[in-house]
């Protein structure tokens, strides 16, 4: 297990070679361990209703939808709920499916006022394969991290 120093430098090095306008990037693994050794932090997933019922859930993470399922279209009240949920100041991780969601609420938040926020790259279920298919590529599940069915 790394330290926190080691691994929020790992991070902001990662926003910095990706140009990110946020802290940092972490794999799942990484953000596990921020979010057990960082007093206060806070995972957010920001997958659907449907998603946290029929993929699986993190225990103990904030959940509010960035899409609306099943229009899947964006949430309006996101960052109300945000705020509603997390300090502004907090250290804020976010999860999604596979990292493109969690990127956007992470751009979202900053822009919003939130001063601490990370990517969780390649999400929960990891990245598609060559064929388009979830294989358990990367992700909070194949990292072997705790997750919850239903």
């Amino acid at each position: 297990m790394g330290t926190l120093s080691a691994l929020l430098e790992l991070a902001h090095q990662r926003a910095a070679d990706m140009n990110l306008p946020y802290q940092g990037a972490l794999t799942p693994t990484e953000a596990h361990q921020v979010w057990q050794l960082a007093p206060g932090a806070r995972l957010v997933d920001v997958r659907t209703r449907a998603e946290w019922d029929w993929v699986g859930r993190v225990q103990g993470a904030v959940e509010i939808e960035w899409l609306t399922y099943p229009a899947m279209k964006p949430n309006p009240d996101f960052l109300v709920q945000l705020r509603h949920q997390v300090d502004a100041e907090a250290m804020v991780l976010f999860l999604c499916r596979s990292g493109a969601r969690s990127d956007a609420a992470a751009r979202a938040a900053i822009s919003a006022g939130f001063s601490n926020c990370y990517n969780v790259l390649e999400g929960f279920e990891g990245d598609k394969d060559a064929n388009g298919h979830r294989n358990h590529i990367g992700g909070w599940r194949h990292a072997g991290l705790p997750w919850k069915q239903g």
